[in-house]
């Protein structure tokens, strides 16, 4: 198995289909003072519930996207899309994505290695991708590729984001020269 690179001319637009189940959130538990803000995010078993949402590669909102892909013969398996923050020197990973099928063979740490090369190339500072706190499974493999939790937003997809438990969490690493 090797990743390729995607052509942008060819693959801008192309639909990335997320879905995954969980039986767990993660619960933001926020406490402050004058003096001290604290919080937690508890990983909290919950019913079943099944996500899935649709992304496109290329977006144009993105700097300067670079897209990469595994292939099973003529079929994409699974995908990852970078792209450098130059602001603040780092790379983002916008979209990675295995399907259903093909999870836990190996493809996710590939792609996130791939990331972490490509970062490390182009002397960036960190490596960064955006998740939910109701996405227990990937905040599990990204912890297990070595991500840890870099920040949060408890309101970047409405007002009952916290109620919701889908809080955006920005996960990452900081690259060693």
């Amino acid at each position: 198995m090797h990743i390729t690179e995607l052509p942008r001319a060819q693959f801008e637009g192309y639909q990335v289909f997320f879905s995954y189940d969980t039986r767990a959130y993660y619960d933001l538990k926020m406490r402050s003072t004058q003096n001290v803000f604290a919080l937690e995010l508890v990983r909290t078993p919950c019913e079943k519930t099944h996500k899935e949402f649709v992304d496109h590669l290329f977006a144009p909102h993105w700097d300067d996207p670079h897209a990469y892909a595994l292939w099973d013969g003529q079929e994409i398996r699974a995908i990852l899309e970078v792209t450098p923050e130059n602001w603040n020197n780092r790379l983002r990973i916008t979209n990675l994505c295995v399907d259903d099928g093909f999870r836990r063979r190996g493809y996710g740490s590939l792609l996130v290695t791939r990331a972490k090369e490509i970062a490390r190339a182009q002397k960036r500072r960190a490596l960064i991708l955006e998740t939910q706190s109701c996405n227990a499974p990937a905040i599990s493999f990204y912890l297990s590729q070595g991500l840890t939790l870099m920040g949060y937003n408890a309101c970047e997809y409405s007002n009952e984001d916290v109620q919701k438990h889908e809080i955006r969490l920005e996960m990452g690493c900081l690259i060693d020269g």
